[in-house]
């Protein structure tokens, strides 16, 4: 989390305001204040954290019809391959309405130096893409 969240905060992007709330603290109106969203979460038998899949169903009824399609990017910490984890987060991503904008960073295994600077340059490149209304 801290790298992806270096990345977004980098000098080089000044227009993009970044907060980061833990799962099990974010709520709808995280939801509706954000224009772009990085999701993270380790892998667990084979899924999303139980934390990250209840941010999602506490907060799809109370958003939806009420935000834009919203850009995300992932990060996956598995242990496994991260494929169910990825694959499930898609799936409900998609009904948000949520958009993935960015290949997922999935670090299988011990978390390496190449998966931090993967993280850090996702969080750069959401924060880069919103400030140049790409996203």
């Amino acid at each position: 989390m801290e790298a992806a969240l270096t990345g977004a905060q980098s000098e080089l992007v000044t227009g993009v305001e970044v907060r980061t709330v833990r799962a099990a603290s974010a709520g709808p109106e995280d939801l509706l204040w954000a224009d772009g969203l990085i999701l993270g979460t380790p892998e667990n038998f084979g899924y999303m954290s139980g934390a990250m899949k209840d941010f999602l169903d506490r907060t799809f009824y109370p958003v939806e019809g009420k935000i834009a399609p919203l850009p995300y990017a992932l990060f996956i910490s598995a242990g496994n391959d991260g494929s169910g984890a990825l694959r499930a987060l898609k799936r409900i991503a998609n009904g948000y309405p949520f958009q993935l904008v960015q290949e997922p960073v999935i670090a299988v295994g011990e978390v390496s130096e190449d998966h931090l600077h993967a993280c850090h340059d996702l969080g750069l490149a959401m924060a880069a893409g919103l400030e140049a209304g790409i996203y």
